[in-house]
């Protein structure tokens, strides 16, 4: 019987049964179950459960928030409720179609970036760490950059964020019901050494462009695409004997060419204008978008926006070789929310809840904040204004001065600070993003204090 066993049990209760359930997956912090009846799932019973720090009802699913945990109640979650792919209906049907507006697409756009990008976080991360780790022991302990260990620490690296085009092409393949292997597989030629970054290269006397694909985005995303509209016409044209071989030849006769003659390039050059678009932003208010930026995070995550931005910093990095506003605005906002929540704690008189909602404080300033957001401040509305005004200083220090981000990773938080060591192992970028989280903790303490001792115990209550 595991932690999240009981959990599980009235989870399933409350969703309307596995019969109601038509998919279930997580990301880093929030077990997502995905229904076919809406008027079946009960959101306030949800929020109820114990273990259970806050749901999300969004289009088709709701999102429940465990922290870092999730793994662990997903796990539990499949056991008690014996779901397999499959079961259900795989048809959502809404009792109350939803307004097909702004939102509703926004919303559906986060939902596809991180179905596509959350599996793949966990390699980059590791990655970039690795690379960050190494560049330390060459520039600072006196390891030597040919040495063994030096190329094994890169080797680790390659294969999280150079064979970035693989993981892409595996996951959004698998998102887009196709088999998940033909996506890796049209990612493993953009990077082979054969194709990528060689030039002279030619098709049937069509001349194929030079374009490195390495650690890239949008050309696997742009041949995927394409491949699921081939792969559905040969679907319908090929017999069934002979589809199991002659599917997957055609396709790859038919991607491959058109993804390196026309689509690898389109998206090569969208990523151009994508990176230029930030440096110009950034070069012309870059003082003022990192702190409203920063601010206005913890909303973008109780929204997902917050994983539409992972592509965007991908391409950011592998483009310019940094990034100026994914993981600044969130290492900042992130380190601010858990101030709020320590002066939240701090403030109760009850010691089990100021032990439990300090906990999710420290939990927010290593990264996580989902605990501290949805168990301790959303329910206090005023104290995010100190979370706003920490947020604020702090990006006002990272704008000043340029804060960079070197790794595509999630969870930004003082334990991830290696994220901002750049490539020459230099520490300047590394003091800034200490000083600029150090005065985000500090004032967003201080303010939500003031706002505290100003409201009394209506903010503390709750």
């Amino acid at each position: 019987m595991g932690k999240y066993t009981e959990m599980s049990k009235q989870v399933l209760e409350k969703v309307g049964g596995v019969e109601n359930i038509t998919l279930v997956e997580r990301c880093t912090t929030r077990l997502r179950i995905h229904y076919a009846q809406k008027s079946k799932v009960d959101v306030e019973g949800l929020k109820k459960i114990d273990d259970v720090l806050g749901v999300v009802d969004k289009s088709g699913q709701v999102q429940i928030i465990i922290g870092p945990k999730v793994n662990d109640a997903m796990n539990d979650f499949l056991e008690v409720s014996g779901w397999q792919p499959g079961e259900g209906g795989v048809r959502v049907v809404e009792d109350e179609p939803e307004d097909k507006n702004f939102m509703y697409y926004l919303n559906k756009f986060g939902n596809a970036c991180a179905a596509v990008f959350m599996p793949i976080i966990p390699a980059l991360i590791t990655g970039g760490l690795i690379l960050a780790i190494k560049n330390l022991l060459v520039n600072y302990f006196g390891l030597g950059v040919d040495s063994g260990t030096a190329k094994v620490c890169l080797a680790i690296f390659d294969a999280g964020f150079s064979m970035l085009p693989v993981w892409i092409g595996w996951t959004l393949a698998n998102q887009l019901k196709m088999e998940p292997i033909m996506g890796g597989f049209l990612g493993a030629v953009l990077v082979n050494a054969s194709i990528s970054g060689v030039e002279g290269l030619d098709f049937l006397g069509i001349s194929i462009p030079t374009v490195t694909y390495t650690s890239s985005v949008m050309p696997v995303v742009l041949g995927v695409i394409f491949m699921y509209w081939v792969d559905k016409i040969l679907k319908k044209i090929i017999p069934e004997m002979f589809i199991f071989f002659l599917k997957p030849l055609l396709t790859m006769i038919i991607v491959v060419p058109i993804t390196l003659i026309v689509l690898g390039p389109l998206g090569t050059e969208f990523s151009g204008a994508v990176g230029a678009a930030i440096m110009w932003l950034f070069n012309t208010a870059g003082i003022i978008a990192l702190p409203i930026c920063s601010a206005l995070y913890p909303y973008m995550v109780m929204l997902g926006l917050d994983k539409a931005l992972t592509p965007l910093m991908a391409e950011s990095i592998n483009v310019l070789g940094y990034d100026l506003f994914a993981m600044p605005m969130g290492f900042i906002s992130n380190i601010a929310i858990g101030g709020t929540a320590l002066a939240v704690a701090l403030a109760q008189k009850d010691k089990g809840m100021r032990g439990m909602i300090a906990s999710f404080g420290v939990t927010a300033l290593c990264g996580v904040t989902e605990p501290a957001f949805y168990g301790s401040l959303i329910m206090r509305p005023r104290v995010l204004v100190g979370t706003a005004i920490g947020a604020l200083a702090g990006g006002v220090v990272g704008g000043i001065f340029v804060l960079k981000n070197y790794v595509v990773g999630g969870c930004p938080g003082f334990l991830s600070f290696l994220y901002f060591l750049p490539p020459d192992g230099s520490m300047n970028n590394v003091i800034l993003a200490i000083i600029a989280g150090v005065i985000a903790m500090v004032v967003a303490f201080l303010a939500t204090t003031v706002i505290i001792k100003k409201f009394g115990g209506a903010e503390v209550a709750k």
